[in-house]
């Protein structure tokens, strides 16, 4: 008996697809153009990501899967993700947020910040 197709289908694994050095300079500069010192250009790196981020989604957490609800800035003008777990919540530099397998949509602007 030949098995289901769903079934093959789950042996592939989904690799991120790697994105041109020329495009996140692209990316970087349409982010930034506006901005005339760091402060602003992480804001408009933000803006880049509340835009283009498709939010929310899962990911992993140390072995704990949480919900990433939102983006914000700190006053050290890092990006952090705010995740949710039950009625807790812990906000995580989105450079050190592990993506899920399957990357939302929009996750590119998270490379570009890197």
């Amino acid at each position: 008996m030949n098995a289901p197709k769903s079934e093959s289908r789950k042996t592939k694994t989904a690799r991120p697809r790697r994105i041109s050095r020329s495009r996140i300079e692209a990316m970087i500069a349409e982010a930034t153009v506006d901005g005339d010192d760091d402060s602003e250009q992480s804001g408009g790196l933000l803006n880049m990501m509340e835009e283009n981020l498709v939010l929310p989604f899962t990911t992993s957490v140390l072995g704990v899967e949480v919900t990433v609800e939102k983006l914000e800035i700190t006053a050290a003008d890092e990006i952090v993700a705010v995740c949710r777990r039950g009625h807790q919540r812990l906000r995580i530099p989105i450079l050190d947020l592990p993506l899920p397998q399957k990357r939302p949509g929009g996750a590119e602007w998270i490379d570009a910040y890197r």
